[in-house]
């Protein structure tokens, strides 16, 4: 359909706007996160150009293979990454493998038709349309006099006031009487957009435990 070059150059172009589309429309202003953004827009660079010169060596299912092991080293031989930030990973290195291969065949119907389905998908996802999307940390709490069902409502408010968090609801996971303290899992929503600097009320990660003494 194209000349060689014009094909690879045009293919990297709207690959890039793919990537920037939803880096800095739909991840970006989500999270407010810069420390990834430099890391999807050079993968996803990257894999087409990798691709793209590949395109005439014989490729089949390894590539999926392929796919999955930079997946898992990515994973397990790094620091360790959000699970948001993984998924959106996932797709700045699958999308650019797609391009590549579909821009090489002439396929440009289901290129798009890819690319877009896979934007919308994003889109309304961040957007939580139909979805409650909630964080939780664990908490040692001293107070066990409230953890009982009856007080579940002073519970909640001492937690709001001393976590500085929009609590809706919370779990005792564990008590220990002989110190008179419990483990609770608190779970809150987020306002979306927040950044995870430090400019909102933040919490420890999934795993980690906030002392509310």
């Amino acid at each position: 359909m194209w000349s060689g070059f014009a094909s690879f150059a045009i293919g990297a172009l709207f690959n890039l706007a793919v990537a920037a589309l939803i880096v800095r429309l739909i991840y970006y202003p989500a999270t407010q996160e810069k420390s990834y953004v430099f890391t999807f827009i050079a993968f996803s660079a990257i894999l087409y150009f990798v691709m793209s010169l590949l395109s005439g060596v014989q490729l089949g299912v390894g590539v999926g293979f392929g796919l999955f092991a930079i997946f898992s080293v990515l994973r397990y031989r790094t620091d360790p990454i959000p699970i948001r930030e993984m998924t959106y990973l996932f797709v700045i290195i699958a999308l650019p493998v797609i391009n590549a291969l579909m821009v090489q065949a002439g396929d440009i119907p289901h290129l798009l038709a890819a690319n877009a389905l896979m934007v919308a998908i994003l889109y309304v996802l961040e957007k939580g349309w139909g979805f409650r999307f909630q964080e939780s940390i664990k908490v040692a709490y001293e107070k066990i006099g409230l953890i009982t069902p009856e007080n579940r409502a002073l519970l909640l408010a001492d937690l709001r006031t001393r976590t500085g968090l929009p609590v809706h609801a919370v779990e005792v996971t564990s008590i220990d009487l002989v110190n008179d303290t419990a483990v609770l899992r608190v779970y809150y929503g987020r306002p979306r957009g927040q950044a995870r600097d430090g400019s909102g009320p933040e919490a420890p990660s999934d795993e980690g435990r906030h002392d509310a003494h």
